[in-house]
This record gives C-alpha cells, sequence and structure tokens, in this order.
C-alpha cells in the first residue's frame, strides 16, 4: 500500500509538472499572438501618413518587427520543442509509473490471496487439533477406566491387599502378570494330577 502511495504521488506531481509546461506553451501561443496585434496596430498607424512616409516607415519597421519576430519565433519553436520534448518524457514516466501502479496492486493482491489461504490451513489447523484434543481426552478416559477396571480386578482376588497409595502402570502390570504365572502354574498341577 505504501508503494502504491509513493507511485501515485510520483504520478500527481508528473502531472502536475506536465500541466504547468502546457500552460508554459498556452501562455507563450498568447504572447506570440499579442505581438501579432501590436504589430497590426502599427500597421494601422502608418496607414494615416502619406504614401511615400508610409512605405519608408513600414519598410523599416517591418524590417525590425520581422527581424524580432523571427527571433521569438525562433526562440518560442525551440522552447516548444524542448517542452513538447518534456511533456512526451513525462507522458512516459506517467504510463510508466500507472504500469507499476498496477503491478503493485496485483502483487498485494496475491499477498492478501496467500494471507487468506494461511490462515484458512491455520484455521483448519486449529479445528484438527481441537478434534485430536477430544480424541486424546476421550481415549484418556477409557484408558482410565479399563485401568481402574484392571486394578479392581487384580487386587479382588482373594489373598490379595489392597493398595495403599497411587499404583503405577509397572505396578499394576506386575499385579496383573504375578496372577497370570500363578494361575498358569495352577492350571498346570491340575493337569499333572490328570484333572480337567
Amino acid at each position: 500500500t505504501g508503494a502504491i502511495s509513493s507511485l501515485q504521488r510520483q504520478m500527481e506531481v508528473q502531472e502536475c509538472e506536465l500541466r504547468r509546461i502546457r500552460s508554459e506553451k498556452d501562455l507563450l501561443q498568447k504572447q506570440l499572438r499579442e505581438r501579432e496585434v501590436q504589430l497590426q496596430a502599427v500597421f494601422d498607424k502608418f496607414c494615416s501618413l502619406t504614401e511615400e512616409q508610409r512605405q519608408e516607415e513600414i519598410t523599416v519597421m517591418m524590417k525590425e518587427e520581422n527581424l524580432n519576430l523571427q527571433q521569438v519565433v525562433t526562440a518560442q519553436e525551440s522552447q516548444l520543442a524542448e517542452q513538447n520534448k518534456l511533456i512526451s518524457e513525462l507522458q512516459e514516466t506517467i504510463s510508466q509509473l500507472r504500469a507499476e501502479v498496477v503491478t503493485t496492486r496485483l502483487q498485494l493482491l496475491k499477498h492478501k490471496q496467500a494471507q487468506k489461504e494461511m490462515q484458512s490451513q491455520a484455521e483448519a489447523l486449529q479445528h484438527k487439533e481441537l478434534q485430536t484434543r477430544v480424541a486424546l481426552e476421550h481415549i484418556s478416559s477409557k484408558f482410565e477406566r479399563y485401568r481402574n477396571k484392571i486394578i479392581q480386578g487384580v487386587f479382588s482376588v482373594e489373598g490379595s491387599r489392597e493398595p495403599v497409595a497411587e499404583l503405577t502402570d509397572n505396578e499394576v502390570l506386575e499385579a496383573m502378570q504375578k496372577i497370570i504365572n500363578e494361575r498358569m502354574e495352577f492350571q498346570r498341577k491340575l493337569k499333572n494330577k490328570g484333572s480337567k
């Protein structure tokens, strides 16, 4: 956005410069017209003189005026050519600035789109994390119930003592393994005696 604003400011400055040069051009053309009006006034003034005086005065004045006008026209043509060149350069610069503005806006649009996609992915990940947490809590709850049932089963066996403190998973497994081993031993003894 800052780049676009900077380009737009540059474009406004260039357009302001272009307007100034066009105004100067108009002023030069206006001055040229004024000189033509002055020349016409001089011409009208000499119309009132005698024919001979008029011819002499007109000749002298026309030579001077022609010389002055040629100098003015040459200077104005040179200045006008420079201004036209500058106008072309300014128009080219303005076109480049407009192209840069369009490019910058497109880049900004792409960045916004990428940011939107990233935000969407982040929201999807948050949703997935929430689902995982819920599933984990559910599994943890089932595991805890299963563990409690195992503890109840292990320590409800005749001859076993109630635990006095919180049991670790290893202690529960050891107690289960002990019961399994005892039952297997008992079955082996019964088999040896020929009992079903």
